[in-house]
């Protein structure tokens, strides 16, 4: 009785298994019809890729791609007749194609029950891949215009993944696909703006190196392991981008800020010195050492060193000042050495006489108004330079128009800090 039970539950098996082999069979079957019911076609085959029965068989992917491909066919023969088409079905069926062709490598890559690999698919299934690539870019493009950043993010990877799928090997994509940079580049842009970090991980590495964008793509990535905590990766990644790309600050910008909020100030002044060894004239790296010894201040301001600190503030001094011979017109540096100044003159009212009967206190008002002389025109050259950037000089130009008692000047800021 086991065994007639047993028979019936194969024979039930193999009825099933049949049953599904049939609509993948009819699916094909209606899509080469000569006016298919895709739609009927696809409802099929998203039967199939979902049945136990026949998912894991390549054919069913294979039909799959191949009614995506006879879709879109149909699309373009509609465009050549001048006939109504949906332009974005036929980016989809594209991409759809791509993703099924695919898979169905995936699974005819599988070695049979005799460690044989018999792949009937990948010619044919490679060359409308390869005939089809370039619709991914403009799907992309027009869900990047769009800002349907998940959609061109789909568009813009499918891409990359079949250059760099085993199916399209031997056309050797990586080093031939002049525009794959690029492409990554704003595959990582689209991730990026959804904070999809792990796809800005995934994508960006193949933008690098590339002269136009590699620089961009080095400074997604160090985002991106940023905000998923892995500061070690995000150190080397500034690190690493920094002996690629020199002239591009972002590297060593933030790995001097990493140094500097962390109080690591002698790794951040011998990185610092290492840099302008490479290259003493420039004016990024002048100006991060006098940013250095600028924020050094405050730690030792607080530790009561305060020789120390004013020795700090002297060697800023002096760093700000090489930025600005070498380019006059760094506003940053400008507006920092205003606060230099500034800082300057509240030490020295700590020590100021503030008594006016005093002999000294004439003299100490003297040497109070010159620090604030020395700031005016830093502050007033960074409002020249950036009369945008309003954190450059507006707070700055209060203080030192209330301090020189300049009215009509003062009268003038106090009114922009009231807008503001």
């Amino acid at each position: 009785m086991k065994r007639v039970l047993f028979s019936v539950m194969l024979l039930l098996a193999a009825s099933f298994t049949f049953a599904q082999e049939k609509v993948v069979k009819e699916a094909k079957s209606i899509a080469n019809e000569v006016k298919p019911d895709f739609k009927k076609a696809e409802q099929l085959i998203n039967q199939a890729l979902t049945n136990p029965e026949t998912k894991d068989n390549a054919e069913t992917w294979d039909v799959a791609g191949y009614i995506q491909k006879k879709s879109n066919e149909k699309q373009m023969e509609n465009a050549y007749l001048r006939k109504p088409y949906d332009t974005l079905q036929v980016y989809n069926n594209v991409l759809n194609m791509c993703k099924y062709y695919l898979k169905c490598d995936e699974l005819a890559q599988v070695p049979n029950e005799k460690g044989k690999i018999k792949n009937k698919y990948r010619k044919a299934n490679a060359a409308a891949i390869m005939a089809e690539r370039p619709n991914l870019i403009n799907g992309g493009v027009q869900y990047y215009n769009m800002e349907k950043n998940k959609e061109a993010l789909a568009f813009f990877g499918a891409y990359i993944e079949t250059a760099v799928s085993p199916m399209l090997e031997s056309e050797n994509l990586l080093q031939k696909d002049t525009i794959l940079p690029q492409i990554a580049y704003y595959a990582s842009i689209a991730a990026a703006k959804m904070e999809d970090y792990s796809s800005v991980l995934k994508y960006a590495p193949y933008a690098q190196n590339d002269k136009e964008v590699g620089q961009y793509a080095m400074e997604f990535i160090s985002t991106a392991l940023k905000a998923q905590g892995d500061t070690v990766k995000w150190i080397a990644s500034l690190k690493e981008g920094i002996q690629k790309y020199p002239q591009h600050s972002f590297f060593f910008g933030h790995l001097i800020d990493y140094y500097s909020n962390n109080n690591k100030y002698d790794e951040a002044m011998q990185f610092a010195d290492s840099m302008l060894e490479k290259d003493p004239s420039n004016t990024f790296y002048l100006y991060v050492k006098g940013y250095l010894y600028h924020n050094m201040y405050t730690n030792l301001k607080n530790e009561k060193k305060e020789q120390e600190a004013a020795d700090v503030l002297n060697k800023a001094i002096e760093y700000y000042t090489k930025t600005i011979e070498i380019d006059p017109n760094y506003a940053e540096a400008h507006s920092n050495l205003g606060l230099i100044y500034c800082l300057q003159a509240q030490d020295f009212s700590e020590k100021a006489s503030a008594d006016v009967n005093d002999p000294k206190y004439k003299e100490d008002q003297a040497t109070l108004k010159a620090f604030y002389e020395k700031a005016k025109p830093c502050y007033e050259k960074a409002r020249e330079l950036k009369p945008d950037q309003k954190d450059l000089w507006m707070n700055g130009l209060y203080r030192v128009y209330y301090n020189l008692d300049m009215g009509p000047e003062f009268e003038e800021i106090e009114k922009l800090l009231g807008n503001n």
